[in-house]
């Protein structure tokens, strides 16, 4: 009989706004093409379809404050602000009227995309990983618990780099809101306390540089802020 390898794995954590216990991280979903403004900048059409979903690693995630390495296998870095959503209990093919009943909390965030990967990915007919999927690519704000938040339906959503604003929305404009969202998604994953979910990002993307301070700001939220910092040069040898 074997033995299996035992590993001490560093739990992924976000901190949660007046609470000492930070909520830590299961999963990690992200939905694409949410905003039609967004759809329409990336020539994808015009069309309201089906939401659809990805993941990133658990340990993408990384905090408020933190700096994050330019990756590898990249030259257009780009930023996608995004609400999200943190999941406080289990969820299995609920109805948008149920969704919100399962909200732990929410949060500003950033989807990190190694655009020119994506593009390869998209025109090969491959999955996104390579785009999205990589190291510190999940930067996450500090969790609001969802009773301190009036109403997550409206309220703005705007993201700067350096002080200059890129994106800004209504978090009316979504295709698919909150409530449809958790439901769609958890018709195909029984979702669990301790899951993130990345609603999507409006126009306005753009590439960013080492030495670029991004920071999105969220209605009633607290504020998220990462810099980019030189990646490790070795990674792209």
């Amino acid at each position: 009989m074997t033995t299996p390898v035992l590993w001490q794995l560093a739990q992924t954590t976000v901190p949660v706004e007046g609470r000492a216990e930070e909520f830590p991280v299961r999963r990690v979903y992200c939905v694409g093409r949410n905003y039609l403004d967004h759809i329409r900048e990336m020539r994808e059409g015009d069309e309201r379809d089906d939401p659809f979903f990805f993941q990133k690693p658990t340990d993408a995630v990384v905090g408020d404050g933190s700096a994050v390495p330019y990756p590898p296998q990249t030259a257009d870095l780009q930023f996608e602000g995004e609400l999200v959503v943190a999941v406080g209990s289990s969820a299995s093919a609920v109805s948008p009227r149920e969704a919100l009943g399962h909200v732990f909390g929410y949060a500003a965030g950033i989807d990190l995309t190694r655009r020119d990967r994506q593009r390869d990915c998209r025109d090969m007919a491959r999955p996104w990983e390579a785009g999205k999927s990589f190291d510190n690519s999940a930067p996450c704000g500090v969790i609001l618990p969802a009773e301190r938040v009036p109403s997550i339906l409206t309220g703005q959503l705007a993201l700067s780099v350096n002080g200059h604003e890129h994106q800004r929305t209504s978090l009316e404009l979504m295709i698919w809101n909150v409530p449809e969202i958790i439901s769609h998604l958890s018709h195909s994953y029984r979702l669990m306390p301790g899951d993130l979910i990345y609603t999507g990002t409006p126009a306005g993307v753009a590439a960013v540089r080492p030495g670029d301070r991004i920071r999105v700001e969220i209605t009633g939220l607290p504020a998220l802020t990462v810099t980019i910092s030189e990646g490790d040069p070795r990674a792209s040898q």
